[in-house]
């Protein structure tokens, strides 16, 4: 399914120096609640959590997956309201989140990584994009990399072909054509439209479409869950959308980098799920060469990551011997 032309209710990106929509309101602050799921963030998750309260999120809950940092120590200590749930166990990053969002009562639920910095007016520019669209069921902020590059958190449901080329290629090439169809690289991202899905690190969703749609699937570890909630957000008849107005940073791979490969089997385990879920008619007949090429490309990615490690271990080796 491709993206549609912006729907009336998706309020443009506000201009430079412009307040975000509904930033700046002398009425109430929307009703949300946020849900962050934290595995050995570090000072990252204190940063989070103080980024919600200068927005005004008032209800946090935070699902520590096991951490062994102190991290959900300091911040009980840097923030005794904040409700930390620790289920003593890695429950995944779905599961985690399904953990919080049924403590949230508030009527919109954000959901969002422990390295993500919220940027001012960006819960209440998501807040009044769901306002403004009775049928929208989850809004995406705009995602900047640490250093304040676009990280395309707004993508494509991609046809086969697509997956296949952006598999494989976006591994060397990543700028080839079946890479930027996916990612939606064309397009400037500087005004509010609807979009296929958006990136589970930061979200804001209606506690009732979380509610009919029983939160994420669980059966995803790491990884796809966000494009499985969202296809299931659009075949329950809601849609998506990106509003750019809202401003999220977010320091890539906090978590993940503790157990490099197990997140990488994780994923591409989590891509054959989504791909079985939601592939029909002939293309099924597929499913096992899927399987198979989701394997090699397993392999790969965890090889050029151990060739990687292994150069950082000879750099600091060799800055250790100077």
């Amino acid at each position: 399914m491709r993206p549609t032309a912006p729907p009336d209710g998706l309020a443009p990106r506000a201009g430079k120096g412009a307040p975000a929509p509904g930033a700046g309101s002398a009425g109430p602050r929307p009703d949300v609640g946020a849900v962050i799921v934290n595995y050995n963030a570090g000072d990252h998750l204190l940063a989070c959590v103080a980024s919600l309260r200068v927005e005004g999120v008032d209800q946090i809950v935070v699902v520590d997956n096991g951490s062994v940092d102190g991290s959900c120590r300091a911040l009980q200590e840097a923030d005794p309201a904040v409700r930390v749930l620790c289920p003593g166990a890695n429950l995944g990053y779905g599961a985690g989140a399904n953990l919080g969002i049924g403590e949230i009562t508030s009527e919109l639920v954000l959901v969002g990584n422990p390295d993500i910095v919220v940027q001012p007016g960006a819960v209440a520019a998501l807040a009044a994009t769901l306002a403004g669209d009775p049928a929208l069921g989850v809004v995406g902020p705009r995602v900047e990399e640490a250093d304040g590059s676009l990280y395309p958190s707004a993508r494509t449901f991609p046809s086969l072909v697509d997956a296949l080329g952006h598999g494989f290629l976006g591994m060397v090439a990543p700028g080839n054509p079946f890479s930027r169809r996916y990612t939606m690289a064309d397009w400037d991202h500087a005004d509010a439209r609807e979009v296929d899905w958006v990136s589970g690190a930061c979200f804001l969703a209606r506690r009732s479409v979380l509610e009919t749609l029983q939160g994420f699937d669980e059966a995803y570890f790491m990884y796809s869950e966000d494009v499985d909630l969202c296809w299931r957000t659009r075949q329950a008849g809601w849609r998506v959308a990106f509003q750019p107005a809202a401003g999220v940073s977010h320091i890539q791979g906090v978590s993940a980098e503790h157990h490099p490969y197990r997140m990488i089997l994780a994923h591409h385990r989590s891509l054959l799920r989504f791909a079985s879920r939601t592939t029909t008619g002939w293309q099924r007949g597929l499913l096992p060469a899927m399987a198979a090429g989701l394997g090699l490309r397993a392999g790969l990615v965890a090889l050029d990551r151990w060739r990687a490690d292994g150069v950082h271990a000879a750099t600091r080796g060799g800055r250790r011997q100077l």
